[in-house]
């Protein structure tokens, strides 16, 4: 069955994609399971980079040849008549995961020696010298070139100290917000529908290790989007919509992890979720939060005894930064409730 075929606006300004409705083929693809990058594990790779280059591909998916006879599967109709791609398309289920697995395996020897970080079709260079930081560029280049990929040079950024990668505004040893996302939150109007509630978790959702308690403040929106919850915008999810926005327009920046740095922990815990904050000490003497979690309790664990849920607050952390903290190079300080962690070293009772 021929596939419908459109067009969708890009962000350019008069700019269109072409794109096919493959839904039905979709549902009768196996799928390939190849995973895309996380992007904390692709920014945690920076911390010790001074000066970024970064490259993004044109035409993304249409790099990717369809194997010769499966052309016929992703055929698609217009009023021309029927058409076989003979490259992956936007809207293929597989096409991320193939298109990523492409990436990865040419840019493998870069990748590996840790220099390099890709996602999808940006690229991201980094280096701690700028002389070392040419000669990668043009090993990065010369590899793209030999696999006939081409840029888009309105995109591209070369030799700067400032950039703007996947969401994160990356500067030496700092993770900041996009300027270009935070724009609009000031004007952001109250929800009048559970689409508009949806919106507004996403974006707070994927910026949510800027700030700190999340789950908690934004707890009254995301029970308004449970199923058969009736829409009833009140003071409560009012004043937090509020609160949220204004943490965002303080524009919070954290400070990259550094494992040559003691790790602070403060961790807390209130009625319905933990929270906590993994602090290092900055250029400036000051302590400075590298990144906050919250976690949302189970019906199950809202019913622990105060000094339980302070304790699952600290192993949730340790947990979260593990990966941080065992490379560390110094004893993990944790801060917490002095009579709990007393409480945490004597014997219990089996019947309590």
């Amino acid at each position: 069955m021929a596939s419908p075929f459109f067009f969708v606006a890009k962000k350019e300004a008069g700019a269109l994609r072409p794109c096919q409705d493959y839904q039905d083929l979709n549902n009768g693809t196996i799928k390939n399971c190849y995973p895309l990058p996380l992007v904390t594990d692709l920014v945690d790779k920076l911390k010790m980079a001074r000066v970024f280059t970064k490259l993004d591909l044109r035409n993304r998916y249409n790099n990717i040849q369809i194997k010769d006879g499966d052309q016929w599967k992703a055929v698609f109709k217009t009023p021309r008549g029927l058409f076989e791609p003979t490259v992956m398309f936007f809207g293929l289920t597989n096409s991320p995961a193939t298109f990523q697995a492409f990436m990865n395996d040419i840019l493998k020897d870069f990748i590996d020696e840790g220099w390099c970080v890709v996602y999808m079709d940006d690229i991201l260079i980094f280096s701690d010298k700028i002389n070392l930081h040419r000669l990668r560029t043009r090993h990065v280049l010369e590899c793209l070139q030999e696999n006939d990929l081409y840029l888009k040079p309105e995109k591209c950024e070369f030799k700067v100290t400032k950039t703007l990668f996947l969401g994160m505004v990356i500067t030496p040893g700092h993770i900041s917000m996009d300027e270009t996302k935070l724009a609009g939150i000031k004007d952001w109007e109250a929800p009048k529908m559970v689409k508009g509630v949806r919106s507004f978790l996403g974006f707070a959702n994927f910026y949510c290790k800027f700030i700190g308690k999340y789950v908690e403040l934004a707890r009254p929106l995301h029970k308004l989007t449970k199923k058969d919850t009736k829409f009833e915008w009140t003071k409560v999810r009012d004043i937090a919509f509020n609160v949220l926005k204004a943490k965002f327009l303080q524009r919070p920046i954290l400070q990259m992890p550094d494992d040559e740095k003691p790790f602070i922990i403060e961790a807390d815990t209130s009625k319905w979720a933990t929270g906590a904050v993994l602090k290092q000490q900055g250029s400036d003497g000051e302590l400075h939060p590298c990144g906050y979690i919250s976690h949302a309790f189970t019906s199950t664990e809202q019913n622990y005894e105060i000094y339980d849920r302070e304790l699952l607050a600290i192993t949730n952390a340790l947990k979260a930064w593990e990966h941080y903290l065992l490379e560390g190079a110094h004893p993990v300080t944790v801060l917490s409730d002095h009579k709990n962690l007393t409480y945490f070293r004597t014997a219990q009772k089996l019947n309590q």
